[in-house]
Order: C-alpha cells, then sequence, then structure tokens
C-alpha cells in the first residue's frame, strides 16, 4: 500500500472531523500513528529512510467514546439563573432521555437526582455512553429534545442544588 501526501492530508482532514482519538496504519514501507489529544498529533515511523516525521499542531478532542460518559469538567452554574447547575454534554453525540424507545426516560422536570444517577444516554459512534449526575437537586429543566443531535459542552440539564 502506498501512502502519497495528498492522501495522507485528506485522512488527516477526514479523522479530524470524527470522534476517532487513536489511528494506526501500516504499509510496506511505512507505519503510520495517529493520535489525538497528546503533545504529538501525528508520529510517522519510516521504514525507509527516505521518509521523515509529520507532526501536526494539537487540537482538542471530545471524550473518548469507549469511556463512561462524564462531564470534563465540575457542573457550572448557570449565568443570569440563581443557584441552578448545568450538566453539560461530554462529547458530541445524540441524547437520548431513556434507555430504550418504549421505556420512561431517566429523569424528568421536577424529579430529584443524586450524584451518580444516569439522567441521559449520549450516543457516539453506535456505543451508548450514560451521563451521571454530578450534583444532587431537583431537576428544573432538561434543555434538548430526545434523539436531537448535541455538541461539546453544550448544557442538558438545569438542576436546583
Amino acid at each position: 500500500m502506498q501512502l502519497d501526501f495528498n492522501q495522507l492530508r485528506e485522512l488527516l482532514t477526514s479523522l479530524a472531523d470524527t470522534d476517532i482519538t487513536e489511528l494506526e496504519l501500516k504499509g510496506d514501507d511505512f507505519h503510520l500513528n495517529v493520535r489525538r489529544g497528546s503533545e504529538k498529533e501525528v508520529v510517522m515511523v519510516p521504514a525507509a529512510p527516505a521518509m521523515a516525521p509529520l507532526a501536526l499542531p494539537p487540537q482538542p478532542v471530545a471524550a473518548a467514546p469507549a469511556a463512561p460518559a462524564t462531564p470534563a469538567a465540575p457542573p457550572a452554574a448557570a449565568p443570569g439563573s440563581d443557584k441552578l447547575v448545568e450538566i453539560c454534554s461530554p462529547m458530541v453525540g445524540t441524547f437520548y432521555r431513556a434507555p430504550a424507545p418504549d421505556e420512561p426516560p431517566f429523569v424528568s422536570v421536577g424529579d430529584r437526582v443524586s450524584p451518580g444517577q444516569t439522567v441521559c444516554i449520549l450516543e457516539a459512534m453506535k456505543l451508548m455512553n450514560e451521563l451521571e449526575a454530578e450534583v444532587s437537586g431537583e431537576i428544573v429543566d432538561i434543555l434538548v429534545q430526545n434523539g436531537e443531535p448535541v455538541e461539546f459542552n453544550q448544557p442538558l440539564f438545569k438542576i436546583r442544588p
């Protein structure tokens, strides 16, 4: 398998639009290992002396889909609201309020939650990740509709502690 510079650039551009955090490619005359979220983004190990390492500047990466879904930072108080805490999405994915379409939602407005209680599921790359509450309190608002795509750090719930 040959990999020219244009193919490499196209591959890296495509990977930048996904949640993939690591990719390893091996050919007869090269070994390509791409890792996101580390000091060096791309490391090429030449099998032949003509190949040179290629490094790209680091880019922010969402949480790895295989990891349990937990917020990257502690919940922050919503601006302009008195003592409400937001639960934000730790990754890009699809928001689901219930474990299955025919089952009741994990939480509804007015429900009390405690730390570690599952509040929703985020699907990313066909992996279902449970999102747990970090604080105890009452669900005041659900900011996302069931089945709606969500972005990294997008507020999903508001809780009154």
